[in-house]
């Protein structure tokens, strides 16, 4: 019983510990510089129940967000996800729009570990197709020889 006491006090300790790393605490929503033109109001509503956590900075940062090891995660998802695609900086280059709707389609987005602790983001099977339409319908789609068509990062938007 000893060895369980101690162990139990190690592993508190080091809780406490790992706090005072300061990455992942300090959450930040940058000012939105553009937003791309929506082919309608459905796929921007999906779009933000289901993306715009780590595809926006319009980030809603969960209380569990703000302690360590689970802040570590977040953060690292939301800058991986704004790096490769992000609304609110549309017309940067590398927005990587015309990957979405496969990746949607695919059910690589929303990642299954966002999903239970974010139930909105659940797409029910005729969510799914009505958004891949729309994302295809505002971005485009890469196509199989590694190009896209449609609407891109330098255009109009």
């Amino acid at each position: 019983m000893r060895v369980i006491g101690v162990g139990l006090t190690a592993l508190i300790a080091l809780g406490i510990i790992i706090q005072l790393v300061p990455y992942g605490r300090e959450h930040d929503n940058p000012d939105i510089r553009n937003e791309p033109n929506w082919d309608q109001a459905r796929t921007r509503e999906l779009f933000f129940r289901a993306c715009k956590d780590c595809h926006s900075n319009q980030t809603e940062w969960p209380a569990y967000s703000f302690v360590a090891p689970m802040s570590w995660l977040v953060q690292r998802d939301v800058e991986e996800g704004r790096s490769h695609f992000n609304i609110s900086e549309w017309g940067r280059d590398k927005n990587h729009g015309d990957d979405a709707a496969k990746m949607v389609r695919e059910s690589e987005m929303p990642p299954w570990f966002y999903l239970p602790a974010h139930s909105e983001a659940r797409l029910s099977d005729a969510e799914r197709e009505e958004f891949v339409a729309g994302l295809i319908a505002t971005f485009g789609e890469k196509t199989e020889h590694g190009g896209g068509h449609g609407h891109d990062a330098d255009s109009d938007h």
